[in-house]
């Protein structure tokens, strides 16, 4: 198929009016079938839409020449419809549509009242779509002021890009017949272009009629006609209405704002209200100023959260096309950089072989076989010394050596009051949710001070969560403490449970020799400040993520039982036997009701079994969803 070769994107003149539209047609030129499909543009006649569609085939076919591109107008594809209705041989036309890699039709609003031309409009997009190919449309309206269009339709058009083009400014309109003179190798009297430009032509058509009898009188009398002559040579220049100026500076600078982030994809709202109105709206400038730096200080966020991986792309799309809403981006990207926030590293210090001679073989062996062990058969190790450094070093021995058997793995080692530390700045900053999620990915977590757990409420109940997480992905917990569980008072009766159906192991009260014992690690950097901005802001946007579905259940489903071997049954009893530790120890409820691991269990008292409290307490978003039935 022949196209007008004039019509091309080197020759559109693009101004304010018609940024967007030129911009989606050449990506959709360059990339059919992957941006915007279909592509409707809408305007007046005259300015430019029948030039854009004949642009794209080009464009299209120079990168391409074995592209298939049709470019007809709507009349023409009624015409082959009726043709083939006639002939019944609808079926083979649509096919034959529907193979097509970019499909260009003009004047679409003819398809008001054609309704079989509807239907196979309709089925000849879905056709083209589905391969990859590409569909771009041009009409004098837009979809939503077509009469009798199909629904089906008028949501397939909403589902690309639909973009107007306006008429030109006053610039555009003077680069516009600056091109087409010297495209015809003409050259015009000084003023000519302007007073041309500046005449009220109703489209680019009219104005490029009156260039054309003016080029023909150059042409026929030899010499350039001049701005005094022009109106005898175009037959009269039609004037603006009584009180109509030209185009404010307000206006143009506005224009241009929102047809650069439109060309984006950014919302336009604030700049597009002020355009709405007849008068200079007061304080634009300022409006405009502020709206400026707010986009580019979006764009400054996408390219960080591209950095950082962008955890949150969905709720990244809503929020970053819109500058209005810089807080609740400026919260994301911190919640972004919180869950990117790396562990500390665990200084240099002895490994678990190091302690040999100074730690129990128990604790050491019980260590490794946590760590190393597919499916190990005690989760948490649980050790505990009155010398406090003792066990910290023994946490740290445990992960290095572990770092030195898998380098690329999550340990994190961290004491309590770090811990808590960081959770409150967390909530206070209002990255809780990112916060959780950095903690999540842990494969190995060393938690030392276990005794100021007790000191603690909300960080208790946050730490149960973060366990029974850990747990369910398999990772190693070992935790380190100056006492026993059954020691530790104020303790949550789930979190004590949980440690006592691990593996508790003494580690001795002897210091360790002054070679063996590291400065302890100063805590993790602060959660990074955020903007004040509600933590709601930034929460339910995580909510959507897989892992914060199944963390706020109390554990339901968990094992609460300890382990049942080691090497086999024997060295497991040897090693309860040393760690003081019983398993499925049945303990009385606050209700006074027998608990265990399960009705099987015998009680010595003959009671009631009840199932223990961890296994039967939920906590629920709102006590409405709690009640099961109003009496």
């Amino acid at each position: 198929m022949n196209f007008d070769p004039r019509m091309t994107f080197d020759s559109f003149v693009v101004g304010p009016a018609n940024r967007l539209a030129s911009a989606a047609a050449r990506r959709v030129a360059e990339h059919p079938g992957r941006s915007y499909n279909p592509l409707f543009l809408y305007s007046a006649s005259g300015l430019g839409k029948s030039h854009i569609l004949t642009a794209i085939a080009h464009h299209a076919l120079r990168q391409d020449p074995d592209r298939e591109v049709v470019l007809q107008p709507l009349e023409v594809f009624l015409g082959e419809l009726t043709d083939a209705l006639e002939r019944g041989q609808g079926t083979e036309l649509e096919a034959r549509y529907a193979t097509l890699d970019i499909l260009l039709l003009d004047d679409v609003q003819f398809l008001a009242g054609q309704k079989q031309a509807q239907e196979m409009l309709l089925r000849t997009l879905d056709g083209i779509t589905s391969r990859g190919g590409q569909v771009a449309l041009a009409s004098d309206r837009p979809p939503s002021e077509m009469e009798d269009l199909d629904a089906r339709l008028l949501s397939r058009f909403s589902g690309g890009l639909i973009v107007d083009l306006g008429p030109p400014d006053l610039e555009t309109r003077v680069a516009i017949v600056r091109r087409k003179a010297r495209d015809r190798g003409a050259e015009l009297a000084p003023g000519v272009a302007e007073v041309l430009a500046r005449s009220a032509f109703r489209n680019v058509r009219e104005l490029q009629g009156a260039l054309n009898r003016v080029l023909v009188l150059q042409e026929l009398e030899g010499r350039a006609v001049t701005v005094e002559e022009l109106p005898e040579a175009v037959g009269g220049l039609p004037q603006a209405p009584p009180g109509v100026a030209e185009e404010s500076e307000w206006r143009q600078r506005l224009q241009e704002a929102v047809d650069e982030a439109e060309a984006e994809g950014f919302v336009t709202q604030p700049l597009t209200r002020m355009l709405e109105v007849e008068e200079e709206p007061e304080g634009w400038e300022k409006v405009l100023e502020g709206y400026l730096a707010d986009l580019e200080r979006s764009r400054q966020i996408s390219r960080e959260l591209e950095e950082l991986g962008n955890p949150w792309p969905e709720a990244a799309a809503t929020l970053l096309r819109d500058p209005g809403r810089l807080d609740e981006s400026e919260a994301l990207l911190a919640s972004a950089r919180e869950r990117a926030r790396s562990f500390p590293d665990i200084p240099p210090g002895p490994d678990l072989a190091d302690l040999e001679e100074h730690v129990p073989a128990l604790a050491r062996r019980a260590a490794d076989r946590l760590l190393t062990a597919e499916r190990p058969d005690y989760n948490p190790l649980y050790v505990h010394s009155t010398d406090p450094d003792r066990a910290r070093v023994f946490l740290e021995a445990a992960g290095r050596t572990h770092r030195s058997r898998v380098p690329e793995a999550r340990v994190a080692l961290i004491s309590v009051e770090a811990f808590s530390n960081e959770f409150v700045d967390a909530i206070s900053n209002g990255v809780a949710g990112a916060w959780r999620e950095r903690w999540w990915t842990v494969e190995v977590l060393l938690l030392h001070g276990l005794e100021k757990l007790t000191a603690t409420e909300r960080a208790q109940e946050e730490f149960f969560h973060l366990f029974e997480a850990l747990r369910r992905r398999d990772a190693r917990i070992l935790l380190a403490s100056e006492r026993l569980p059954s020691d530790l008072e104020k303790l949550d009766d789930r979190l004590r449970s949980r440690f006592e159906g691990g593996l508790v192991v003494e580690l001795g009260d002897e210091p360790l020799p002054d070679a063996l014992v590291t400065e302890e690690p100063a805590e993790t950097p602060a959660v990074a400040e955020a903007d004040p901005a509600p933590e709601s802001a930034v929460e339910p946007m995580l909510a959507a993520g897989a892992v914060e579905d199944e963390i706020w259940s109390d554990g339901l489903g968990s094992d609460d039982t300890g382990p049942e071997t080691v090497d086999g049954t024997d060295d497991l009893a040897a090693l309860k036997e040393l760690a003081g530790v019983g398993r499925a120890r049945r303990r009385t409820d606050r209700r006074g009701g027998r608990t265990g691991d399960s009705p099987d269990d015998e009680d010595s008292d003959g009671g009631p079994w009840t199932p223990s409290r961890e296994r039967v307490v939920w906590d629920w978003p709102s006590v409405d969803d709690r009640v099961v039935e109003d009496f």
